[in-house]
């Protein structure tokens, strides 16, 4: 996958200017992203910061992604829409930015700072366009969930979509995942190892998988849009406790 660099925000990283050129370095990565590594199996990954939690990098450059972060899988490009969907999946709190010869903290929150200063907002049908997937891999992770949701009864369903990001044009798969308030903690990332643990290492060429999780009484309009758009889903039926696979290559009729 072709990503793009932000060697606006290198130069300034370069400069050790962050601090003194606060506000250009907060313009750069809403106007021009970062790149953010991603593991084998295509997550996000997160670096641990002295003094303070866990923290999302961003990289100008894949070269230097390669370089400071030697153990990652490779890198997409994320544009401020992306990043702030990663900190409302996450909750981490702070972007750590990279170039060759510098780094700079920053608190997610002057993000939305910088897109409310510009009346901007970030509804998610505008970021994002959902379609069905027909990818091999959308389809193994699609039979994967047949077999593999019943153990996870806290899962009511997942959809499985192709994600274009509109301002980036990054494209992924995305899995929908609507779990319920009492479901224990972790149990979307536990659910997603076990899809994953059969599956054969994301290549180069390959989509990255993301996961958003659902509650399914706060979120139920967006569950109820994402049962509108003709998705691959799973699902367990609560009446009959079986799992019902809607596709449109079954003609929209459960398996």
């Amino acid at each position: 996958m072709t990503t793009t660099g932000n060697p606006v925000l290198a130069d300034i990283l370069d400069r050790q200017a962050a601090r003194t050129e606060g506000e250009q370095l907060l313009n750069a990565i809403v106007d021009f992203g970062v790149l953010v590594p991603v593991d084998a199996n295509g997550s996000v990954m997160f670096v641990g910061m002295e003094g303070s939690g866990p923290s999302l990098p961003g990289y100008t450059s894949e070269q230097c992604c390669r370089e400071r972060l030697p153990q990652a899988a490779g890198a997409v490009h994320c544009d401020v829409a992306r990043l702030l969907d990663i900190e409302r999946q996450t909750k981490v709190a702070t972007l750590s930015v990279f170039s060759p010869g510098g780094y700079a903290g920053i608190p997610m929150s002057l993000l939305h700072q910088v897109l409310q200063q510009r009346g901007q907002r970030l509804p998610e049908d505008r970021t994002l366009t959902l379609g069905r997937s027909t990818h091999p891999r959308a389809v193994a992770l699609r039979d994967a969930l047949r077999d593999r949701l019943l153990d996870f009864p806290e899962v009511h369903a997942v959809w499985i979509a192709h994600a274009r990001w509109n301002e980036s044009g990054m494209e992924q798969l995305m899995l929908h995942m609507a779990v319920g308030s009492q479901a224990p903690e972790g149990t979307a990332d536990r659910l997603m190892k076990a899809l994953l643990e059969n599956q054969p290492a994301i290549g180069d060429e390959e989509p990255a998988i993301a996961l958003r999780v659902l509650d399914p009484v706060a979120e139920a309009d967006e569950i109820s849009r994402l049962d509108t758009l003709g998705l691959d889903t799973v699902r367990v039926d609560p009446a009959t406790r079986r799992t019902e696979v809607i596709s449109q290559e079954y003609d929209q009729r459960p398996e």
